[in-house]
């Protein structure tokens, strides 16, 4: 079967479901070309691709762009990619690309652009496509542009002869190298103080060099001219390549000397660049980030010829129908996401879906007005791990975290401190530069001249350390939408009382320039283009501090449940009620019908297993709680007789047996510990918990890694994962693991039933399809072995093990993969249901109806019933049930129902089904009509409406 979207121009593709591939030089197009028939027979529609567009070599991830105009050759030439294109539709699978379109890899020497910038500087032709401040109020870099790549002092590196001039005799030019990685080109405008006049022809091509200032504007073509020049002198003229690097020699220092650099410094100080030492960036910075990361610079996609040229390839793409759709990273970094979405739409050749990563404030809607099909499914990850704790556990947990850590701060009180840092110190530049051109608008006007740079500052730092959203979408093209209003109103009116040391009037003059209310009628005495370039570029650092502070802080700080803490989740609401999970599906179903749902990605911080398998403890606080004092006594008896508590600290330590629980791998959860597998799972405990040290930035941090502390805990996790010794502690935690786990397990299948019929895109991210006990990332993006899921589909195809079977050997993971390759299986036989079916939510009434989760979606012709037994501890088994049951919704509903993982048929009684019946085998449930009545489930039950 061949995909051939190219004759259907006026169709949107809507996937089925979606696979994600995480490509890397390890696995290319030719890897994932490979996975074709094995993700067809599971029942994917869509491969779902990591960016593939050429990235700095070595990249991990494809975020880090630097050309979008060309495939990565790390991945595999043009041949390649076409075998993997021919692969997919060989195989009746679409394809979706990860684009990234706010940020740019920089640093190294391998963007074309960046490096232009460096030459030139303010002159260059794409200095206007980076986000760059040239009028820097810091002298030392007016018309510069910084280069925080050092390890260390500039004079520390200068002098260790990390930095040297380098001629690339190939390309006939100069550059200064650190560390041999980073290139940093020199201006043609000073060839001539290095070429010099010992050699006749060096100091002809010099002078030329000179002076190029003649040739404006286009000094940039007799410049690349003069290097060809030079180029084809030095092949041709071996004495020539002789002077030219002994000109450069002299330059160049002896290690150590630091006079001895005197020269290449002074050329240095007359560059477009300063070199500076990583840190300087938090105070200094004069482009815009992606975050705090100093190699991702921000880009202005709203520049229509940036736009045009940025998305070439991929317009070629979807033209050619290699395409099927879009995922958009970061969109907040845009200044401009609605027109950037609008833009999109209107250039590209055909309809394409289109997804975007945006996270959401609890409270907070995808706008209306953006021409996409919804986001990447963050809202539904934490929607369905709400929904799995107990709400019966959070009193008791929440006092066992208090007791135990002695952390009593509120969640909210956490996040404001964290953004606070954030401001601080790794954002301190772009808060600096804000907090600038907000007083250079104040001073155009008599009535606010008075607000100082300092001021002004402080209060900005005050609104945003409170900002209950990651950002507004004021554009200055109408009045603030209501939404907008609200959260700038919300955020102001909780600043002024957290600075309450400030003058109120500041507050009064950066609510009306946030929203922009500054210029709303004629006469206002202020510059409207000002004014509303401040309000956007406010919008664009108040994301990234949110970013950096909850996500990459607070939730390392506040572990009361490490399953809440999850990218777009809110760890201070610990559940999700029953009516609360069906209004969001219903309103999912209603505004936003095919967006991705989610529960594993490359940037979730647990494995979607982890998190299934951590709120089985609000199932059972008590007997964590005595389990953690257990533990903690056995570890820190070793140093019961030291006058101070050794590291790890209590919240730290409350962490580790949290991850430790959660990421357990499934074959140890057997009880026989092989030493070798413990030993390689105790590396990837260390490094995970490294890495929240490290983000929680209390005893450590990334730019100053505290060695004591982190070797102390370092040397708990090894002590408590000993296996060469008995140890008390792994036999009280495997006991304890091996019930847990168990009731995880099932959980997980409430996970992935739900996903795969809940109103969306369902997104299998890579190697889910078996467990999925991952930790953050790099962890998350382990290799994945695809022949144990093949083999594994295969014996399910051909009829091993029945589900009692599965269930008893659920280490093994065949259990989830069975499901999800029925559910994807009838979700292909029955496309019009999932794409356009009605959401309904089902009642249930009698004993252990609280637990009871159903829904019922129905189309023109079909219909179909999930339903799912919540807080696996209580049992699933029909004794647990009593009389309660599951009531449908009509009269007109068919009598009788065939569920799809048991084969068994199940008769209405009165209007309903006995729960007993419904979970007979599993903790979940999918009905269809049975063969002879399924002519009854079509324009009756499509027609009912949704109860929310």
């Amino acid at each position: 079967m061949t995909l051939d979207r190219s004759d259907q121009p006026d169709r949107k593709p809507i996937p089925r479901a979606t696979y994600r591939l995480q490509l890397n030089k390890d696995f290319g197009f030719d890897q994932a070309a490979a996975l074709a028939p094995y993700l067809a027979r599971l029942g994917i529609s869509h491969v779902y691709c990591s960016p593939y567009l050429r990235a700095r070599p070595g990249s991990t991830h494809g975020y880090d762009i630097v050309s979008h105009t060309e495939l990565n050759p790390e991945l595999g030439d043009t041949a390649a990619f076409e075998r993997m294109v021919a692969a997919f539709r060989t195989n009746g699978l679409g394809q979706i690309l990860d684009f990234v379109p706010n940020h740019m890899g920089v640093g190294g020497a391998d963007n074309p652009w960046w490096l232009d910038v460096l030459e030139w500087g303010p002159d260059s032709q794409f200095a206007g496509w980076f986000d760059i401040d040239w009028e820097s109020d810091r002298r030392y870099l007016l018309g510069k542009l910084l280069v925080p790549f050092l390890g260390d002092q500039y004079g520390a590196e200068l002098q260790s002869g990390a930095l040297r001039l380098r001629f690339d005799a190939e390309a006939g030019s100069l550059a200064v190298w650190a560390y041999e990685t980073h290139k940093l080109p020199i201006s043609p405008l000073h060839y001539e103080r290095i070429l010099g006049d010992r050699h006749p022809d060096l100091e002809r091509i010099g002078d030329a060099f000179a002076h190029l200032s003649t040739w404006r504007p286009h000094i940039d073509r007799r410049a690349a001219d003069l290097k060809l020049e030079l180029a084809e002198s030095v092949r041709c003229n071996p004495d020539l390549a002789v002077a030219i690097e002994a000109a450069v020699d002299r330059f160049n220092g002896e290690a150590g000397d630091l006079q001895s650099w005197s020269k290449l410094d002074a050329l240095i100080r007359d560059q477009h660049w300063r070199a500076a030492h990583f840190r300087v960036a938090a105070d200094d910075i004069n482009y815009r980030r992606f975050f705090n990361i100093n190699d991702l610079a921000g880009v202005r996609m709203e520049l229509p010829q940036l736009f045009d040229h940025a998305h070439s390839l991929v317009f070629r793409l979807l033209e050619q129908g290699v395409l099927d759709g879009i995922r958009l990273d970061h969109v907040d970094g845009l200044l401009d996401p609605k027109g950037y979405f609008s833009r999109l739409r209107e250039k590209a050749p055909r309809p394409f879906y289109l997804v975007v990563e945006k996270i959401l404030a609890s409270h907070e809607n995808l706008r209306d007005d953006w021409d996409v099909e919804g986001t990447t499914g963050y809202e539904f990850t934490n929607l369905v791990t709400g929904l799995l704790n107990d709400p019966a556990g959070q009193e008791n947990l929440t006092r066992l975290y208090a007791d135990f850590t002695g952390e009593r701060a509120s969640f909210s009180d956490i996040v404001r401190d964290s953004k606070m840092r954030i401001m601080e110190n790794e954002m301190a530049s772009e808060l600096n530069v804000l907090a600038r051109e907000a007083a250079r608008v104040a001073r155009s006007n008599p009535r606010t001249a008075d607000f100082t740079n300092n001021v002004l500052q402080r209060a900005l730092k005050e609104i945003i350390a409170v900002f209950p959203v990651y950002r507004t979408y004021v554009d200055g093209c109408g009045a603030p939408t209501p939404a907008d209003r609200r959260d700038i109103d919300w955020a102001m009116a909780q600043a002024r009382r957290n600075g309450a040391a400030l003058d109120p009037s500041v507050f009064d003059f950066l609510h009306q320039l946030l929203t922009c209310d500054l210029v709303a009628g004629p006469r206002s005495g202020f510059s409207r283009v000002e004014v509303v370039r401040v309000a956007m570029r406010a919008q664009q650092y108040s994301g990234p501090v949110m970013a950096k502070g909850l996500e990459d802080t607070a939730f390392y700080r506040y572990n009361r449940m490490l399953a809440l803490n999850e990218v777009g989740g809110h760890p201070d609401q610990f559940s999700v009620s029953i009516s609360a999970f069906h209004h969001a599906n219903a309103q999912r179903a209603k505004r936003t019908p095919h967006a991705m749902l989610s529960t594993a990605t490359h940037d979730t911080k647990r494995g979607e297993d982890t998190r299934a398998r951590l709120a089985v403890l609000s199932e059972i606080p008590d007997d964590w709680a005595q389990h953690v004092a257990l533990w903690s006594r056995m570890l820190r008896a070793r140093n019961a007789g030291n006058a101070d508590e050794v590291p790890p600290d209590r919240n730290d330590e409350y962490a580790f047996y949290q991850l430790l629980l959660g990421v357990w791998p499934a074959r140890l959860s057997a009880g026989q510990l092989d030493p070798g597998e413990v030993d390689a799972f105790r590396q990837r405990i260390e490094g995970a918990m490294t890495k929240a040290m490290r983000e929680a930035k209390v005893h450590t941090t990334w730019a100053a890694p505290n060695a004591a502390y982190e070797d102390a805990v370092l040397e708990f996790i090894g002590y408590a994962l000993d296996t060469s010794r008995t140890n008390p502690f792994l036999e009280s935690f495997s006991a304890f693991q091996q019930r847990v786990a168990t009731l995880g397990a099932l959980n997980s299948l409430i996970q992935v039933v739900l996903k795969l019929t809940a109103p969306g895109v369902p997104d299998i991210y890579q190697g889910t399809e078996l467990w999925d006990f991952s930790m953050v990332d790099p962890d998350n993006r382990r290799a994945v072995d695809y022949d144990t899921r093949r083999t594994s589909l295969a014996s399910l195809e051909s009829g091993e093990g029945d589900l009692a079977e599965l269930l008893e050997n659920w280490r093994d993971g065949r259990l989830k993969l069975r499901l999800i390759a029925e559910t994807l299986a009838l979700r292909r036989r029955e496309p019009e249901l999932f794409v356009d079916g009605s959401y309904e939510a089902l009642p249930a009434t009698g004993p252990q109806a609280d637990r009871l989760c159903a829904f019922m979606r129905a189309g023109e012709h079909s219909a179909l019933v999930t339903a799912v037994a919540l807080y696996p501890s209580r049992g699933h088994q029909a004794e647990t049930w009593g009389d309660c049951n599951l009531a449908l919704p009509s009269e007109a509903a068919p009598q009788r129902w065939t569920e799809l993982f048991s084969g068994r048929e199940l008769t209405l009684s009165q209007g309903s089904l006995l729960a007993r019946d419904l979970f007979a085998s599993l903790p979940v449930a999918l009905l269809t009509p049975s063969a002879s009545d399924s002519t009854r489930s079509g324009k009756a039950l499509a027609a009912e409406p949704v109860i929310v």
